[in-house]
C-alpha cells in the first residue's frame, strides 16, 4: 500500500488519523506526537496483537505507515484489510473536514 498523501494542515491530519485509530475496535494508543503514531489492534478471537505505526512526513507531505503482526507467520490478510478501511476511513474525514466551514483559530 502507497503512502498517504497530506492534502490538510498537518495538525488537521494527525487530530483526523488519532481520531480515526480511535474509533477502530480493540485499538489503544501507545504512543502520540506531532509527526508519529504507534497503535496496537488487539484480535477478536485469539487475541493477537498488531503494531501499527504512522509518521507524517511534513516534507514529502505523505503520511508513511506499516502494520506487523507480534505473532505468527500469516493473519490471512486481516492487517491489510485493517490498514484499508483505516486509510479509507481517515480519507473520508479529510472530505469531511474539507466540508466543514473554516474558523480562524
Amino acid at each position: 500500500m502507497d503512502s498517504i498523501p497530506l492534502t490538510v494542515d498537518p495538525v488537521d491530519a494527525m487530530a483526523l488519523l488519532k481520531r480515526v485509530v480511535t474509533t477502530m475496535p480493540r485499538t489503544q494508543i501507545v504512543t502520540s506526537d506531532d509527526n508519529y503514531l504507534h497503535a496496537e489492534f488487539t484480535s477478536a478471537l485469539f487475541r493477537f496483537v498488531d503494531d501499527v505505526e504512522f509518521f507524517l512526513d511534513r516534507e514529502q507531505r505523505v503520511i508513511h505507515f506499516r502494520s506487523a503482526s507480534r505473532s505468527g507467520r500469516s493473519d490471512f490478510g486481516v492487517n491489510r484489510k485493517r490498514m484499508q478501511a483505516l486509510v479509507e476511513a481517515f480519507q473520508r474525514e479529510i472530505l469531511i473536514h474539507d466540508r466543514s466551514p473554516k474558523t480562524d483559530r
